[in-house]
């Protein structure tokens, strides 16, 4: 979607959760919406829908401190949609990658499972056998032997249809992705939470065939801190 090249003069602290009016926050993907000159959402049509959500998720699972770090991505997703299914294949599939060698054994069969989902579809899309996995996939799996192992029996050869994976499967996998990082046991949490989301941006640029950043670079106008208009009253 086209953008304005113009950003407010003030701009809302990123915070947790969905807002009215910039007044009372933002998260990142209504941030997003201003940069991009749409109305105020959390759900901008300048992202696609699974990005934004792996967006929201990770908005909401990092900490006070660290959300603000993630204000350098938002002009990244800005610009990056598509109604080509491979996205929502690869960029739960990405996610899970991310998560995998970090969650807990319960969740790690649930990631396990949802990359073997990922890949069977992938597999259709791509006109290979279904039961062929790429490197990628094969390298995660290698990891968490036998929690593939269990994935391998549980689903056996059962391919999701591709409307069910785009509707329930990719956001389940996704949603498990971060919730396994922000539960994980790891010293930076919020890190690996916001390298999630540079993953899926960078898939989802890569499937572009361009850089993150949309065509007008809104970076200046979230590089210092954010603050509210509240915030500048007062000084």
């Amino acid at each position: 979607m086209a953008t304005n090249g113009m950003a407010p003069d003030l701009l809302p602290v990123l915070s947790r959760g969905k807002h009215r009016s910039p007044r009372r926050g933002a998260c990142f993907m209504e941030l997003a919406s201003v940069l991009a000159g749409e109305r105020w959402s959390d759900h901008p049509e300048c992202t696609h829908r699974l990005l934004a959500g792996a967006a929201r998720m990770v908005n909401d699972s990092t900490s006070d401190e660290g959300r603000q770090r993630l204000a350098r991505l938002i002009p990244d997703v800005i610009g990056l949609t598509s109604d080509e299914p491979r996205w929502d294949v690869l960029i739960a599939r990405r996610a899970a990658f991310c998560a995998l060698p970090v969650a807990a054994g319960e969740r790690q069969r649930v990631l396990a499972v949802g990359i073997l989902v990922c890949e069977r579809v992938l597999a259709q899309l791509d006109g290979r056998v279904p039961g062929d996995l790429t490197d990628e996939s094969s390298r995660a799996l290698s990891q968490v032997p036998h929690e593939y192992e269990w994935a391998l029996r549980f689903s056996g050869d059962h391919v999701v249809p591709l409307k069910q994976l785009r509707d329930v499967a990719a956001p389940s996998i996704v949603r498990t992705a971060v919730a396994s990082i922000a539960n994980a046991c790891i010293s930076d949490r919020d890190g690996a939470l916001r390298e999630l989301l540079e993953s899926a941006i960078a898939e989802a640029a890569r499937l572009t065939g361009a850089p993150a950043a949309g065509p007008t670079d809104h970076r200046n106008a979230v590089s210092a801190p954010l603050r509210t208009s509240a915030t500048a009253s007062q000084q």
